[in-house]
């Protein structure tokens, strides 16, 4: 995306966003009345009958914000920095790119109830991992979409790990989800 590599994942987030605004002037997701989220604009507006869409923007989250202190306690360890970065950037909704080994959707937090649910997911995850002897992992984004395939963050290294549900890690993507972010490509929904 860049000739000049950013030196952080949060400035790799940020320069992803940016190049996304930029490729996609308008952001468009289905409206639901009882997930508000603080990235919407304006109004819904019915594009076509079955689901009004809204207009949003990602809108940069608090630098404090920890969603994973509660899971932290919980697990007893902590989760890897660049999972709370990746999660607590933006509030957002899922984006598409392209990476070098395919099409991936990005997932994000679209508002505190997302939050919430994340956490409940992961406890979940968490308790597979241990019943499976699998190393903790944190999900962050889903192959293409046929495929049982997501990427995940190796909890204790931080590699970008391709994974299937319920299975050992089938390989390493990245050395850091910075270097992952840095070889995206913004691309339309599939």
């Amino acid at each position: 995306m860049s000739d000049t590599p950013p030196t952080s994942l949060e400035a790799a987030i940020d320069l992803f966003f940016e190049h996304y605004q930029q490729s996609f002037a308008e952001l468009i997701t289905p409206y639901d009345p009882n997930w508000p989220s603080p990235c919407e604009l304006n109004h819904p507006q019915s594009h076509c009958a079955e689901q009004p869409q809204i207009c949003w923007r990602p809108v940069k989250r608090h630098p404090d914000t920890d969603d994973f202190r509660g899971l932290e306690r919980a697990l007893e360890m902590p989760i890897h920095p660049d999972i709370k970065t990746h999660y607590g950037r933006y509030w957002a909704a899922n984006l598409e790119a392209e990476a070098p080994d395919g099409h991936v959707s990005l997932l994000y937090l679209w508002n505190h109830q997302d939050s919430e649910r994340l956490i409940e997911n992961l406890v979940g995850h968490a308790v597979a991992c241990k019943h499976n002897k699998t190393p903790f992992s944190v999900f962050f984004a889903c192959t293409e979409p046929d495929s049982e395939l997501f990427l995940t963050v190796n909890n204790t290294t931080g590699e970008v790990q391709v994974e299937e549900p319920g299975k050992k890690p089938i390989g390493t993507v990245c050395a850091s989800l910075a270097e992952f972010y840095q070889r995206l490509v913004p691309a339309a929904e599939q």
